[in-house]
């Protein structure tokens, strides 16, 4: 007889890198995926799924980088997904299959057919068929040595059709060696009343773990995961922010949440618990999204309250109108004075830059921190730009330059589409000597860092080493001191978010201006400062 549920805590599977990027508007490049695994490592996860190596060249790049050693993940598996063997291919020779093991992951998660309807209409194959393919595509994976997640796709509509051969397929899949199979709701309207009844089935019919993947389509992502848990499942897939198709899937940070805080299950360290915020809040930038107003546990507005009775009862006890701390992940009452959330936060990187800080100097990083966030600011995924704020509020920094002033041509000439598209003029002051620097790029920021590099002439050897290597924008409205994305009206700023490295280390910064160039050239800005003083 197994365990009693409810005593085991499940393993948290991050499938945001390829589940997730089938929302609508997220396009990722490599880059970002790695950025995006190690936040998610920060968080505490046990796996994150990288994406569909030999599906599309980023994901087989993402692969090879992290071969390569680009990617350490210090909490997380990295996983690779694929699909089962096709219908005429044998497992030594299918493609799929073949670059699975080439990703190098030491966890694979193939998906295959556990309805009926599905196998016989979409792959045109006979039930025996997919029974085999989910059989032989398994026990080939896990004789290369590899343990195997299996995702039963359409599991839930399957058992609804056909309960019998729905559990066959889970059956096979886990007598062939997968470690896990998990239940997939793949169109995302199955109810909790149903999904408790069958994962309680599934549990006791099994002999190895069974897994949960669900989409929202039906509003019951969150819920579904959780009623599963308690039915005895021991593996949850998720994205960050619920990213997915369609309406997106089970959110990542709100299921670890209700897990942790709520079940009482220690999912991840509650040092890494303090981190959801700030990793959910980068994501959401990483993605291009807006990041979170109304999101359960890390949106901004989660713990805000407006004046009136609430306010009043918060004033005198935080607890009266909040179901939890906010500070546990790493958000804040806005109400309050005594930010603790933050306060634990500005500790926190001070520590990790060898800086310690008094009341009056957290208290005024706070205010700043404050003041440029209703200015359209946010440091959630420039950590760069954040360090070097808490370096300048506290006296530790000493500027290497200061800019006098720039100019940008944008265009004009030949057209010809080969050559420069923008010009740049930068004056700067290096130790009181003041320098000039022209330069061409393609586009303004391009011709930006060329004008900056030739006024600064080798003063800094530091600056040789290191390239941009990203540039985000986004447009933020400012509405009632507060900022959201989107928004095109006069009342909105630009946020450039600059992605800097030097071939061993990647680093963030940040510009807001009420135009684009002058933003980049903040951004730009404390690119360099931070490169000068890694040295």
């Amino acid at each position: 007889m197994k365990d009693d549920p409810v005593s085991q805590v499940p393993a948290l599977y991050d499938t945001t890198l390829r589940d997730g990027t089938q929302r609508e508007g997220v396009n990722l490049t490599v880059d970002d995926k790695l950025k995006i695994a190690r936040r998610m490592d920060e968080l505490g996860v046990h796996f994150i799924e990288g994406g569909w190596p030999g599906a599309n060249p980023k994901d087989t790049e993402f692969f090879r980088l992290a071969a390569d050693g680009q990617l350490k993940l210090e909490h997380a598996t990295l996983a690779a997904f694929g699909a089962t063997r096709h219908a005429r291919n044998v497992v030594e020779d299918d493609p799929t299959l073949k670059a699975l093991l080439h990703a190098d992951t030491s966890v694979l998660c193939i998906v295959g057919k556990a309805c009926a309807w599905h196998a016989e209409e979409a792959l045109g194959v006979t039930r025996e068929d997919n029974l085999t393919m989910v059989a032989e595509s398994i026990a080939y994976l896990v004789a290369q040595g590899r343990r195997v997640f299996f995702d039963a796709e359409h599991f839930f509509d399957g058992y609804t059709r056909d309960a019998g051969y729905a559990r066959a397929v889970a059956r096979v899949a886990a007598e062939s060696g997968a470690e896990c199979v998990v239940l997939c709701d793949t169109n995302g309207g199955a109810m909790p009343w149903d999904v408790e009844r069958v994962v309680r089935r599934l549990v006791a019919d099994l002999p190895c773990d069974v897994g949960l993947h669900f989409h929202d389509d039906g509003g019951c992502a969150v819920a579904n995961s959780l009623v599963g848990v308690e039915a005895g499942a021991r593996h949850v897939q998720a994205t960050a922010n619920g990213l997915g198709e369609r309406c997106g899937n089970a959110n990542l940070f709100t299921v670890l949440a209700d897990l942790q805080l709520k079940r009482g299950l220690p999912l991840v360290p509650t040092d890494r618990l303090l981190r959801m915020t700030h990793v959910a809040h980068a994501v959401a930038e990483l993605t291009n999204q807006t990041p979170p107003t109304a999101q359960p546990y890390v949106g901004s507005g989660a713990f805000a309250h407006k004046a009136g009775l609430h306010a009043s009862a918060v004033a005198k006890s935080a607890d009266l109108y909040q179901h939890v701390d906010p500070a546990l992940v790493g958000n804040e009452t806005r109400l309050v004075v005594s930010d603790l959330a933050g306060r634990a936060t500005i500790q926190l990187k001070a520590r990790e830059l060898g800086l310690t800080l008094d009341e009056a100097q957290v208290a005024a990083v706070l205010t700043e921190v404050k003041r440029r966030e209703h200015q359209g600011w946010s440091y959630d995924a420039a950590d760069a730009s954040f360090a070097l704020l808490l370096r300048r509020i506290v006296g530790d920094l000493q500027e290497p330059f200061e800019l006098e002033h720039f100019r940008v041509t944008v265009g004009g000439g030949r057209g010809d589409a080969a050559g420069p598209t923008a010009e740049a003029m930068v004056a700067v002051r290096v130790a009181g000597e003041r320098r000039l620097g022209a330069g061409e790029g393609n586009g303004p920021v391009d011709a930006l860092d060329h004008a900056f590099r030739n006024a600064a002439n080798g003063t800094w050897a530091a600056l040789d080493r290191v390239h941009l290597s990203d540039y985000k924008v986004r447009i933020i409205e400012q509405s009632g001191g507060r900022s959201s994305a989107g928004a095109h009206g006069t009342d909105a700023v630009t946020r450039v978010l600059v992605t800097t490295t030097d071939g061993e280390e990647t680093w963030d910064t940040v510009g807001v201006h009420g135009n684009i160039v002058e933003a980049s050239w903040l951004a730009l800005a404390d690119a360099y400062v931070y490169a000068i003083l890694r040295g």
